[in-house]
């Protein structure tokens, strides 16, 4: 488990509780899942255990495989056109091979998709988005519940994204639920649920956390850049010395340069440390608040991609 596993849900039990009409579709939802969506410990259980579930089918033995198999065939093709003796003809020989492997990585991926259309995740992301046409806020939509690409933060485009409905006018929090919901469903109750219990108060976003989100996509040049000043260094002396050209030496001055611009990216890099871990403390008490009943807001884009790194199985 990593640092940024805070444990947080896209909602709370609590939250979803808060609007009869939401707990109506979540009551019908679990009815027909066996999930009791407002139990927020059941609810990460299901989605660690079907994140873990589409992650395993998806890096399978048989994908590196075919992965392997389709840089072979490249490799192949370039050398046989590269090579007289060998030919066009030489390199059609790898096409049996690269029909195999499109084919396994289709299969692959049909069983990845296959995992992602697991009933209770289909409901889940139903509920999701009845909350959010209800205006109840979604903190945090993991990447892979959409399927996301590993890596985009949650940029990347969702194959299954949460269904969108019509909006309609949020109903006033009320920290509580209508009584009967856990024996009607032989579900057990969320937290506080029918009785008006305040929620808990969100903590205020702090100022380096402020920070981070600002400079997150920031920096990340500077290694690239010192080692071009480098490269241009070492030019100018190679000129220098053999075109018996003084004024190459003069390129030696950008050795400094390149000494600077790493300085530089090191204490914004060390920086950046700080305050990334500025922001995994305010996650982690966001999603202690939700655990205790709260209604948190959606995080800002450079939480949510912190968020979404944090999955290392």
């Amino acid at each position: 488990m990593t640092e940024l596993e805070t444990g947080l849900l896209p909602i709370g039990g609590a939250a979803l509780a808060s609007d009869a009409r939401v707990l109506e579709a979540v009551r019908a939802t679990g009815a027909r899942t066996g999930v009791d969506y407002t139990n927020d410990t059941a609810v990460s259980a299901l989605l660690a255990e079907r994140r873990e579930a589409a992650h395993r089918v998806q890096h399978r033995p048989l994908a590196w495989v075919a992965g392997f198999a389709l840089v072979a065939v490249v490799c192949w093709v370039v050398t046989a056109v590269s090579v007289p003796a060998m030919g066009p003809v030489k390199a059609l020989m790898a096409a049996p091979v690269l029909i195999l492997a499109v084919a396994a990585l289709v299969h692959v991926r049909r069983g990845w998709r296959r995992e992602l259309l697991h009933p209770a995740l289909v409901g889940y992301r139903e509920i999701l988005g009845v909350a959010r046409a209800h205006g109840l806020p979604l903190a945090h939509v993991p990447g892979w519940l959409e399927g996301r690409p590993e890596g985009s933060g949650g940029n990347g485009k969702a194959v299954l994204p949460i269904p969108s409905y019509p909006k309609v006018d949020p109903a006033p929090f009320a920290g509580g639920a209508p009584q009967g919901f856990g024996a009607a469903q032989g579900f057990g109750a969320p937290q506080g649920f029918g009785a008006p219990v305040p929620p808990s108060p969100v903590p205020p976003k702090p100022a380096a956390v402020t920070e981070y989100e600002r400079i997150a996509d920031a920096g990340g040049w500077h290694d690239e850049t010192g080692c071009l000043l480098i490269l241009g260094a070492g030019g100018g002396v190679l000129w220098a010395s053999t075109d018996g050209t003084p004024l190459g030496y003069g390129a030696l001055a950008l050795i400094p340069l390149a000494i600077v611009v790493w300085l530089a990216g090191r204490r914004q890099g060390a920086e950046k440390a700080r305050l990334r871990a500025e922001a995994v403390a305010y996650v982690q008490a966001v999603a202690a608040v939700q655990a205790a009943g709260a209604r948190v807001p959606e995080l800002s884009p450079a939480l949510r991609k912190l968020l979404d790194g944090a999955y290392v199985p």
